[in-house]
């Protein structure tokens, strides 16, 4: 199988003691891509720098709706800066994320608005991070879209409804399954796998967080990717090795890359 991880923070400082065997185990477990997501509220250099050490790498940029709060001109700047550089693919993760609240709901909410339209300015697709606020961020998606704004790219970690994720795809997002559809409690993602189209959808790890079964529990990482195509092969009852090979080519395609 090929693999691409197109959601993982090998950046995190959880990752430190061993990054580099970490990278090998990726090679070794069939990962030919994989993303790495950055947090703008630090600097850039953690990704770029890994992306420009390792070929297989590519990087997103952007400020997680837990960090609304720190939404500025310098912050903007800072992203806008980062997003020409060379192989980063995606501005994200953004969104909303009413779970935790960490920055409050109407600052969450201006500020997805603008990062989509910073990203419809820098042509960058976007990752997107909706938690318990899915009715919130289609309406903003809509608006958006009614105001000329183009919304393409990822819907990452997906956990909504088989309705929200039908809306979604109508735009023309991508639907990224992580571990959690491995998980026995997961009735409404495994409805959503069994039914949208194979060509709108992606897997991921989220690593180090949303360890798959049978790894629950531990910290995770790329190469564990292929559970959760497995997992995906079995909901469409297809042999694993063609998921990940469709999955891999809708990863391209979200992400604007070559084969």
């Amino acid at each position: 199988m090929r693999l691409f991880d197109t959601h993982c923070h090998i950046n995190d400082e959880k990752f430190d003691e061993d990054r580099a065997l970490v990278i090998e185990r990726m090679h070794q477990g069939g990962i030919e891509k994989a993303v790495v997501v950055g947090d703008a509220t630090k600097s850039a250099d953690d990704v770029l720098n890994l992306i420009s050490q390792n070929g297989f790498l590519y990087g997103a940029y952007g400020l997680h709706p837990h960090d609304a709060k720190d939404w500025c001109e310098d912050v903007k700047r800072r992203i806008a800066q980062v997003m020409p550089k060379d192989k980063i693919v995606a501005l994200g993760e953004i969104g909303l994320d009413y779970h935790y609240d960490f920055s409050d709901r109407e600052t969450q909410r201006k500020v997805f608005a603008s990062q989509l339209e910073l990203a419809h300015e820098l042509d960058k697709p976007v990752i997107l991070h909706i938690r318990e606020a899915h009715g919130d961020a289609y309406d903003i998606l809509k608006n958006s879209i009614s105001h000329g704004i183009r919304i393409r790219g990822i819907m990452h970690c997906y956990g909504g409804s088989l309705e929200s994720a039908i809306e979604y795809v109508k735009m023309g997002l991508y639907i990224s399954f992580s571990g959690s559809l491995t998980f026995k409690n997961a009735p409404i993602l495994t409805r959503c796998a069994e039914n949208l189209p194979m060509d709108r959808l992606l897997i991921e790890t989220d690593s180090p967080y949303m360890a798959p079964v049978p790894l629950r529990g531990r910290r995770n990482e790329p190469a564990y990717v292929k559970y959760v195509c497995e997992k995906l092969a079995e909901i469409r009852g297809m042999d694993a090795e063609e998921v990940s090979e469709i999955t891999y080519k809708n990863a391209l395609n979200a992400f604007g890359l070559k084969n």
